[in-house]
């Protein structure tokens, strides 16, 4: 790479075993990559020292990057951990406990013991206040402004850090919320506040609470390390842009991290289905299957027509990992993945019944897996794959890393002694089982959605990704595997391969036959002005943001909604038609059958402002392209079809 000033753009992703970094000059199409263990006390620290050592070693220094993209599980780390702030909820009087109501369905029937997670806020924070909103946004019960200064003076001398405040159909009619976040500036301006109408204006009571909470909980947090970080790495020598990657793949300025952190729950695994679409667009493929697998975890989302796909929500904190229904809800767009409790640190072991099993518990980076000679005597997905010569011992991490065979030996003997079988046999087991699980997930994710996995090509990244890719994809008749280069850092590249953007919401029901077009393009210029200037303020120029609508729609009385795209400029009867067709297409695709006579509903509208992609490209400056040999050597390698 070629010296500058404040011309290269930097993109780093904190996992749970590794942090990955990619930097790209934009002049030359250049990239460099570089990865170091995370440091789970302080993951900032690793990821400070890796950016020194990745612009080290191209004798560059800060104040030669222009661009900084950062992608963090932070916000889910905290969630899990309950390490958020000391968190208060005001609500309406009657409605103090509906995170511990939720609503009332149990998400494991068969599950005697059912548990779910405990409400972000105890009930001693959560207070009531006298108010009242009709779901139609008329007021039945004036805001009680008293009670409002004697329940947050209550909440204050607990020692609360945040306040959420989430009023019945606030979304309908903000106006209670407004008044309680004016009272509460000027009487207690340090407290951190967080607002429904403004984190989620959407119905549904209890996602909406959980989501506003939830927001209110690391919002402390987030603004502590986003402040820190961005000193750091000003200290250093940066003063180009700094963004942060958000859960549906946009990138974002700092502010608005710090304002909506429950937007950057899944800010770091967002990037390895962009990623994907574009290693998949290279090729001429625009319908992929991202198979991204860590240290920690394997991520599997579907991308068609280039796209990944967006959904509404997702859970935080599950009870049980990888049970759907057993986490809080956030509602928050975000890139639709599954996660699977296998990467390269999950562990191995034999149950009570004398069966192997792998995962979800994992080793993680400290100590990591046996045959990293950090102390870790379990054996590993890892250890397998290198027993299995999958991995060259002398040149993992680009050769700064080597692995301990003799480790891997060891750990994997108990488990062999256990099941009388070989160590290699034993690791075959291990890398044969985690890849079924990985493809089970995948088949069962893939399939809700109405889709066959035969019709797609797989992109497979992450450190683990490639050793697996093959076998799982064989294991969904996927016939075409995609691996591109320097593919253990494929995430990090995909935060620099997208947009600045953000998606605005709001709930006003309706029935598409009596929708009064009036109210509604009034509602999505709303939204688009919202989106606009958030942009602006972010430097992008007016021309070149680009605008798309959609809603949430449903048949009246259906439970669940899909999201369809309308058409560009004011609504009018035309359009209607366009949209109750592409409605149609939607539904039948999904459930075979539209019911005659059922009228459409609207629940929620939605307006996503983009701004430029940029034009980054993946080219490896250290490839040889002379056709010159590049092997590191040879080695025996175990196959079951040999």
């Amino acid at each position: 790479m070629t010296n500058g000033v404040g011309k290269y753009r930097l993109g780093f992703d904190i996992g749970g075993t590794f942090t990955d970094f990619v930097l790209s000059n934009p002049e030359t199409n250049e990239i460099a990559v570089h990865k170091c263990l995370t440091t789970p006390d302080d993951p900032s620290v690793g990821a400070m020292d890796g950016l020194q050592e990745i612009l080290s070693g191209q004798g560059l220094d800060f104040s030669d990057v222009d661009h900084l993209v950062h992608g963090t599980t932070l916000v889910a780390n905290a969630l899990i951990e309950r390490q958020g702030a000391r968190t208060g909820l005001l609500t309406t009087r009657g409605f103090r406990d509906i995170l511990e109501m939720g609503i009332e369905q149990r998400y494991d029937i068969h599950d005697l013991f059912l548990q779910f997670p405990d409400p972000i806020v105890p009930r001693y924070l959560r207070r009531e206040v006298t108010e009242r909103i009709s779901r139609d946004g008329e007021i039945i019960t004036s805001l009680d402004l008293d009670d409002v200064r004697r329940e947050t003076g209550y909440l204050v001398e607990q020692g609360i850090e945040s306040l959420a405040v989430c009023f019945l159909h606030s979304y309908k009619n903000p106006r209670h919320e407004k008044d309680v976040a004016a009272f509460i500036k000027a009487h207690y301006p340090d407290l951190i506040l967080s607002i429904s109408c403004e984190v989620q204006p959407e119905l549904r009571e209890f996602d909406r609470t959980s989501t506003t909470t939830v927001n209110a909980y690391v919002q402390p947090l987030m603004n502590n390390y986003v402040t820190r970080l961005t000193q750091r790495v000003a200290d250093k020598g940066f003063d180009g842009n700094f963004h942060l990657i958000h859960s549906a793949g946009g990138l974002a300025v700092p502010e608005v991290a710090i304002a909506n952190p429950i937007r950057f729950v899944e800010s770091g695994p967002a990037g390895g289905g962009l990623a994907a679409s574009y290693f998949g667009a290279k090729v001429g493929k625009d319908d992929l299957i991202s198979f991204d697998m860590g240290g920690t975890t394997a991520k599997v989302c579907l991308v068609e027509d280039g796209k990944p796909e967006i959904a509404s929500m997702m859970e935080g904190a599950r009870v049980h990992r990888f049970k759907r229904g057993s986490g809080l809800p956030l509602v928050a767009p975000v890139i639709q993945m599954i996660e699977v409790g296998a990467g390269g640190g999950s562990i191995a072991r034999v149950d009570s019944l004398g069966l192997l099993k792998v995962g979800p518990d994992s080793a993680g980076a400290k100590p990591g897996p046996a045959c990293y000679g950090l102390a870790g005597t379990d054996p590993t997905v890892t250890d397998a794959n290198l027993l299995l010569g999958y991995l060259n011992p002398d040149y993992f991490l680009g050769g700064r890393m080597s692995l301990d065979v003799d480790a891997a030996r060891r750990a994997m003997a108990g488990v062999a002694e256990t099941l009388s079988l070989s160590e290699t046999g034993t690791a075959w087991g291990i890398y044969d089982i985690v890849s079924e699980n990985m493809a089970s997930a995948a088949r069962i994710h893939i399939v809700e959605k109405g889709r066959d996995p035969r019709g797609y090509a797989m992109v497979a990244m992450g450190g683990a990704g490639p050793l697996h890719a093959a076998r799982v994809a064989a294991k969904l008749g996927v016939s075409e595997v995609i691996i591109p280069p320097g593919s253990g850092i494929a995430s990090a590249f995909g935060f620099l391969v997208t947009p600045l953007s953000f998606e605005f919401r709001q709930s006003s029901p309706g029935l598409l036959d009596e929708l009064d077009l009036s109210n509604a393009n009034t509602l999505f210029d709303e939204l688009e002005k919202k989106g606009r200037n958030l942009l602006l303020d972010a430097g992008v120029l007016d021309s070149d943001i680009t605008v798309s609508r959609y809603a949430e729609m449903r048949l009246l009385g259906q439970m669940h909604e899909i999201t369809i795209p309308f058409p560009g400029g004011p609504l009018n009867q035309d359009k209607l038609g366009l949209i109750r067709d592409e409605f149609a297409r939607e539904y039948t695709r999904l459930y075979t059958q539209l019911y005659e006579g059922v009228e459409i509903q609207i629940l929620n509208w939605k307006v996503l402002c983009s701004g430029p992609s940029p034009n980054a490209v993946y080219t490896q400056s250290w490839v040889d392209s002379t056709g010159t040999d590049a092997s590191t050597g040879s080695r025996q390698a175990y196959f079951t079809e040999a």
